[in-house]
């Protein structure tokens, strides 16, 4: 009876280890990419600032700010900054945030026209901007910050009008990344805001 039961059981046993074998070296599930993208409210329709035509230059940026990947770091440690593997932005923070700001400065109608360098309309104006900080900060209050100087300057001469830095620090609801995103919305939509009011007073 034993010399029986014997292939039965090594058969149950071989086909545990087997499935236990497989569950172990089956591949790890990847996550989805997730996209992002930086929106500012809509401004409020001002007086017209600059007549004539302004263009708007593709914004600056150094290293990983540059990049697609959205960027982190950990509280005290702004001198270290990561990229997370599974969160990008739907364009280059350079082109994103230079887009934006078209479209914001078309909307206040700050001047008659506004344009990027693509379409090689003779300027009166130029405006060029560089990201400093933009990224997620990790930590028991998760936040985001974003740093950008902007500055304006006559086409003819290159007379410099205006130059400022600004930079928000923003508390996030959540720790996840698109909180940190929706943070940013806020920071961009209050930079954009004080750069005309800033403009207005010059």
């Amino acid at each position: 009876m034993m010399q029986k039961l014997f292939p039965l059981t090594a058969l149950v046993i071989a086909g545990v280890l087997t499935g236990l074998l497989n569950a172990c070296g089956g591949a790890p599930v990847v996550p989805d990419d997730q996209f992002y993208r930086l929106q500012a409210a809509e401004p409020s329709v001002g007086k017209k600032l600059f007549p004539g035509t302004l263009e708007v230059d593709r914004f600056v940026a150094d290293g990983l700010t540059a990049g697609r990947p959205i960027v982190y770091s950990e509280p005290g440690k702004s001198y270290q900054v990561k990229e997370y593997h599974y969160h990008f932005w739907t364009q280059p923070p350079t082109v994103m945030l230079r887009d934006e700001l078209v479209t914001y400065l078309r909307r206040a109608k700050i001047s008659d026209t506004v344009v990027t360098p693509e379409l090689r309309i003779p300027a009166d104006y130029v405006l060029s901007g560089k990201i400093k900080r933009l990224e997620k900060i990790n930590g028991e209050q998760p936040k985001a910050v974003l740093e950008i100087e902007l500055g304006l300057r006559k086409a003819a001469g290159g007379k410099l009008i205006f130059l400022d830095t600004y930079r928000m620090e923003t508390d996030s609801d959540g720790k996840g990344v698109g909180d940190a995103v929706a943070s940013l919305n806020k920071s961009l939509s209050a930079i954009y805001a004080k750069f005309i009011t800033d403009l207005s007073k010059r």
